[in-house]
């Protein structure tokens, strides 16, 4: 089953998107549609106002999520290529829900950064309240999955050790189009292609079942932490590719368009802008 928020002339509606119209469940937003704790049920039957799919325009997922924490250093693979041991625990940072756009909306690039990379990841979206969850509890936890570029001004990243900074820029990171349920699907192997192109260039690309920390590991542990409630949004970490690595150094500029893609759960096709600032 797929999930979304689209927006519409009124206000935004939670929609579960069929094969031929996106169909109203009665809330305006996916996170109020998550706080039900019979959501799926409601989401499945939902026979509401129906909206042709080309018409859609798509909100962020998730619009005010009561948090967004992120992974980094997550792909297998890349830490190994760069010579690096593998992680112990899982390296976490937040964004705020400011910095969330929509699967076709613009990504602002800052005019106080002339640094701004691209990052694919897979998002997952909490379905259900977790507190000290074993695998298992989190597994079960999960609402679904959904696609992230987790957008970094490098240079501000870089400033300090901290690098909350560098990735909560308003208006910068794309998420969506929809949740795609587990229906099946472990949380402790999910796979799935997931590629970045800019400009039409393949810039990353990778298998999420390279990730070192799973989906269900990560609710696991940052369960452990804090309480996760519905509509939280978790971003898995990045594989190799991004634009700082390469020589000389590669960043987005105004018109990049940029393509991120997991297929099996869909794609987020974005287009930068300057940010015009009084």
């Amino acid at each position: 089953m797929r999930l979304a928020t689209i927006r519409t002339p009124e206000a935004t509606r939670a929609v579960r998107i069929d094969e031929d119209a996106a169909v109203e469940t009665g809330h305006a937003t996916l996170h109020e549609l998550l706080a039900r704790a019979d959501w799926q049920e409601f989401a499945a039957s939902a026979s509401g106002v129906r909206h042709e799919l080309a018409s859609l325009s798509y909100s962020p997922l998730v619009t005010t999520p009561e948090k967004i924490i992120c992974v980094g250093l997550n792909y297998r693979s890349h830490i190994l290529e760069m010579g690096r041991e593998l992680p112990e625990h899982p390296t976490l940072f937040a964004k705020y829900s400011r910095s969330l756009i929509g699967a076709n909306d613009d990504i602002v690039l800052p005019s106080v950064s002339d640094a701004v990379d691209w990052e694919a990841e897979l998002g997952v979206v909490v379905g259900s309240p977790l507190r000290h969850g074993s695998e298992s509890e989190a597994a079960a936890a999960i609402a679904g999955y959904t696609v992230v570029n987790d957008i970094s001004a490098r240079d501000f990243q870089n400033r300090t050790l901290q690098w909350l900074q560098g990735k909560t820029f308003e208006s910068s990171t794309p998420v969506g189009p929809w949740l795609v349920t587990p229906d099946g699907e472990t949380a402790e192997t999910v796979s799935h292609r997931l590629t970045c192109a800019v400009d039409g260039e393949l810039m990353q690309e990778a298998d999420t079942g390279d990730l070192v920390f799973s989906p269900a590991a990560l609710v696991s542990y940052i369960s452990s932490i804090i309480t996760l409630m519905p509509g939280d949004l978790i971003a898995t970490g990045t594989p190799g590719g991004v634009g700082h690595a390469r020589k000389p150094p590669r960043y987005l500029t105004g018109g990049s368009e940029v393509v991120t893609r997991i297929e099996g759960i869909g794609e987020c096709r974005n287009t930068c802008r300057d940010e015009k600032w009084r």
